[in-house]
């Protein structure tokens, strides 16, 4: 990171890991190899998350400073005001003392009309303040456009080290992950399997990267599941990323870390990058209103 910091290449996704589900499986991915947790208020599990960093941390040789853990702002926390409580909130839960990362996690708040309300500059500027008083190491946005991050570079005394964004072979954000690599900001990749529950969760259809022939072929070839194929597939074509794949089934977890040393054949790869399907799973639908700021998803994403 532009901080000097290092972000493990692989972390332990938390989003709709079910409750009672979620120790376990950090315990079980700490225990494996995993050095990256990402965590979020709203994924309402953050202290399930911290019983597992105690346990791991007490009875283990891993220490704090071993494992590089993230946390995310949400909707609701974006007043100046609020931004400091919400992190330390965060923090209390997770039984930690600093936080390696903290996202924006939308820029959405709960307030409708023309703008933005309150300013994305204004929580910034709270973000920003807690880098300053050592709660956090690095602060970055989530689910952000490429012009909403240029926006925050203008008046950025802290500029953005992270962007954390959907990235699979459905949607590849190619532009965003130049935007990135060009201005020194590193990309998290959610949803490297291209969300394979949220059709349910967001009551619609969508296609199932995970049962796409080419994904299937290229899996069976390298002599791979499916999930590693596409763990693969971002960090060999997404130089300067890092993947977030989600689970609470121990034999999965240990084998979305068994991407580091082996790679995609180049045409496999390829044919991944070149899928014609194009679908953003977490659209952000939820968010539009006519009331704005977002009446349109060309509105939240800046295009389509």
């Amino acid at each position: 990171l532009r901080t000097g910091a290092t972000i493990p290449l692989i972390g332990l996704g938390t989003w709709k890991s079910e409750p009672g589900k979620v120790r376990a499986a950090v315990t079980h991915a700490l225990k494996r190899g995993y050095a990256h947790v990402d965590c979020a208020s709203v994924y309402e599990n953050e202290g399930e998350v911290g019983d597992a960093l105690r346990g791991v941390f007490d009875s283990t040789t891993l220490l704090r400073e071993d494992v590089f853990i993230t946390s995310k702002l949400w909707n609701s926390d974006h007043a100046a005001d609020r931004v400091e409580p919400a992190c330390k909130k965060s923090m209390d839960l997770l039984k930690v003392r600093y936080l390696d990362l903290y996202l924006v996690h939308w820029p959405v708040t709960g307030n409708r009309g023309a703008a933005v309300t309150p300013s994305i500059e204004e929580t910034w500027r709270a973000m920003e303040a807690l880098v300053d008083e050592g709660l956090v190491r690095a602060i970055g946005v989530s689910n952000f456009s490429v012009e909403k991050m240029e926006a925050i570079s203008k008046y950025a005394r802290h500029p953005i080290s992270v962007c954390q964004v959907e990235c699979h072979p459905y949607w590849r954000q190619t532009e965003l992950v130049k935007y990135c690599e060009a201005n020194d900001i590193h990309v998290t990749a959610y949803s490297p399997l291209g969300s394979p529950d949220s059709a349910a969760m967001f009551k619609r259809d969508a296609p199932a990267l995970m049962s796409d022939p080419v994904v299937i072929a290229a899996a069976e070839r390298a002599g791979k599941n499916v999930g590693q194929t596409l763990v693969r597939w971002a960090l060999q074509t997404r130089p300067n990323c890092s993947v977030l794949p989600k689970s609470t089934d121990p034999a999965r977890i240990e084998g979305n870390l068994d991407v580091l040393d082996w790679s995609l054949d180049e045409e496999d790869a390829r044919a991944l990058s070149e899928l014609p399907t194009r679908r953003r799973m977490v659209d952000g639908s939820f968010w539009l209103s006519p009331l704005g700021p977002y009446k349109t998803l060309e509105d939240l994403w800046d295009g389509p």
